[in-house]
């Protein structure tokens, strides 16, 4: 049987006219309480969606698309809607939800909390073990970037455009502990890296360790949080079959003795940071070389990495047909600067909320 896939989404609110972001999560979800499946987030003008641990990807697709769309009622009643975008293109003064260990966060961390208005997508697959785990997270670490790039999905903000396929990226590196790590080697020294952190007085809890991809610590699963928020929950299903397969083919590898690449983290900092530049519209590089390629390279060097582990989960034609498509069409960075041309930040949030929950 394939491992349990299941996927966190963090979207906008925005007014269902203008399209500016609105700090009412708290408003909206009046009606609960909810299941662990809808809930608030660091600022008011967001929601976090999540859906079960599932095994077959239609599952996971039907659970997105629900949720997204009992999101998108339940901000109607509230005169707004959901975006699915990685920024907001919109100016946005700080709303951060008053909970203890938010407040926490915007005491101990200032501008850096009050800035982080961004959306991502995480994706838990199931392990056996903490070992399992932490011998995956060591080897998928250089073919994260690529699913960054595919996912790049934020290239505006305060009303201007960055540059960056994916600037979601460069916001939340801000955070002390943001991405990309070192090889742990074992379990026993992930929980001793953890250990060392938490010591430093410095991070308000665990939750606060925002490694690329790391042990959850509330599920048996390994978290990639590499990812933007996906403008249509059909690409999100297509990232979350990949890092499935590769944390399946990761284990295999660990079960056959191969060790995993030592690779430099300056070297995988750079990886990401050029995902994060350029998206799929230039060069990336290769997660075996660290050499510049083509997006288009590398992401074919992506999908044979795992072929194996997704033919034997049934999701080869998914990946296939998603990464075919993302790669021809572009990413959603793309589509928001073409919006934006034309019509401006309020264009790109009202294309945003038509694609969210269609």
């Amino acid at each position: 049987m394939a491992r349990t896939v299941g996927v966190e989404e963090e979207l906008l609110l925005v007014d269902a006219r203008s399209g500016e972001p609105r700090a009412v999560a708290d408003a909206v979800l009046d009606g609960g309480p909810w299941p662990r499946e809808l809930v608030a987030e660091l600022q008011q003008q967001q929601l976090e969606l999540n859906s079960s641990p599932c095994v077959t990807l239609d599952q996971l697709r039907e659970e997105l698309r629900a949720w997204r769309c009992r999101a998108a009622g339940l901000a109607r009643s509230e005169g707004v809607a959901v975006a699915a975008l990685g920024t907001s293109p919109m100016a946005v003064p700080p709303r951060l939800t008053p909970r203890g260990r938010y407040r926490r966060m915007a005491q101990s961390f200032g501008l850096t909390a009050q800035e982080t208005l961004t959306c991502g997508c995480h994706v838990h697959v199931g392990v056996e073990s903490d070992e399992e785990g932490v011998a995956v997270v060591d080897r998928i670490r250089p073919w994260l970037p690529p699913l960054l790039a595919l996912s790049s999905n934020s290239p505006l903000w305060q009303g201007a455009d960055t540059g960056y396929a994916s600037y979601r990226y460069q916001v939340f590196g801000r955070w002390p502990t943001a991405g990309p790590t070192r090889g742990f080697g074992s379990a026993e020294g992930y929980r001793a890296a953890v250990s060392r952190l938490l010591a430093s007085g410095i991070l308000i809890d665990q939750g606060m360790l925002y490694f690329d991809a790391r042990l959850s610590a509330k599920f048996p699963t390994v978290e990639v949080r590499v990812c933007d928020v996906c403008p249509e929950y059909q690409d999100a299903v297509v990232l979350a079959a990949l890092v499935r397969g590769l944390v399946e083919t990761a284990a295999r590898e660990w079960a056959d003795g191969c060790p995993a690449p030592g690779d430099d983290v300056s070297l995988l900092r750079l990886a990401s940071w050029r995902a994060s530049r350029s998206g799929l519209d230039g060069a990336l590089l290769d997660p075996r070389t660290f050499r510049p390629a083509s997006a288009h390279d590398v992401v074919e060097s992506l999908v044979a990495h795992v072929e194996g582990a997704l033919k034997d989960a049934g999701d080869l034609y998914t990946v296939r047909a998603g990464v075919d498509r993302l790669t021809s069409q572009g990413s959603g960075a793309r589509r928001q600067r073409q919006v934006y041309a034309r019509g401006g930040p309020a264009a790109v949030l009202r294309d945003a909320v038509l694609r969210t929950a269609a």
